[in-house]
């Protein structure tokens, strides 16, 4: 199933594709949004809510970043080895580490599927990064590897947009990664028994149609079980809560010379199973 968040006329509300339609899920959840929904007894039922709920045309909706405002956003940082050693490459020393690297991204960072990426006025150093993206359905602390994907909800794509230049000012990369609407969220979430448990998914990013990251996700140095433990560790997952798991090689930085995305480009992101996700760039007026 594939669920949506959207606005439509001025209300922001979820729902389930069906063709060309949204099945708004609201009423017939009790429940205000997907990621409220996620977290729900209502989510192990959703087939039968799909079914009373009211139908509006796709093309009649704003989609919205697939959980608009999840409490946290974890990105899991240098998670592919080819990835890794391009950084190194490009003259980033970075070792690797025993755990995974992570960082959090706040959600007035994140736009939504062909909504515009804005670079932003402070730098010329915007940079893509296709991710695979994992949404919490079960919260909780402590959670282990061996159970971890009990508390999966589902899966979408996240351009983990970053502005390198601000990024490499320390050590601590967050600064790169939090500028207002540069981490792409869509289109929709997948739910998770339409992929198999660490099912390896061909990811692919294009700019204006070339193709410049290509990888699968069985590429990944830490887990989709071992991401969520460890940030369990340290954080109460909540429903909604979003994993970025990381990027495999062909950023733009580390290319001789680096290129960056410049208004009027067009970043595409293919995962298998789970759609494409687009967004133009424009310049932050």
């Amino acid at each position: 199933m594939k669920l949506v968040s959207y606005r439509q006329a001025g209300r922001e509300s979820f729902g389930a594709l069906d063709g060309d339609d949204v099945v708004d899920l609201a009423a017939a959840s009790g429940v205000d949004t997907l990621a409220e929904f996620v977290g729900s007894d209502g989510f192990a039922d959703r087939e039968n809510i799909v079914s009373k709920g009211s139908r509006t045309p796709l093309a009649d909706v704003e989609l919205l970043p697939v959980i608009p405002r999840p409490e946290k956003i974890v990105c899991s940082v240098r998670n592919y080895m080819d990835h890794h050693q391009e950084a190194l490459a490009a003259g980033l020393n970075r070792e690797l580490s025993e755990f995974p690297p992570i960082f959090l991204r706040v959600w007035r960072s994140q736009t939504a599927h062909n909504a515009p990426i804005i670079r932003p006025r402070a730098s010329e150093t915007l940079d893509w990064e296709g991710e695979l993206a994992v949404v919490i359905g079960k919260g909780g602390r402590d959670i282990s590897a061996e159970s971890a994907w009990d508390h999966v909800a589902g899966y979408s794509i996240y351009n983990d947009a970053s502005v390198r230049e601000f990024q490499f000012h320390a050590k601590q990369i967050a600064a790169g990664k939090n500028f207002e609407s540069t981490g792409a969220f869509g289109p929709y979430l997948v739910t998770h028994e339409e992929i198999e448990p660490g099912e390896p998914l061909k990811i692919e990013t294009r700019v204006n149609g070339e193709v410049v990251q290509s990888g699968d996700t069985s590429q990944m140095i830490f887990s989709i079980p071992q991401l969520i433990a460890y940030a369990s560790t340290i954080f109460t997952l909540t429903p909604g809560d979003v994993i970025a798991t990381g990027t495999p090689s062909g950023v733009g930085f580390s290319r001789k010379p680096p290129r960056y995305l410049v208004a009027g480009d067009v970043v595409e992101i293919d995962i298998e199973k789970l759609g494409t996700l687009s967004n133009p760039v424009v310049d932050q007026p």
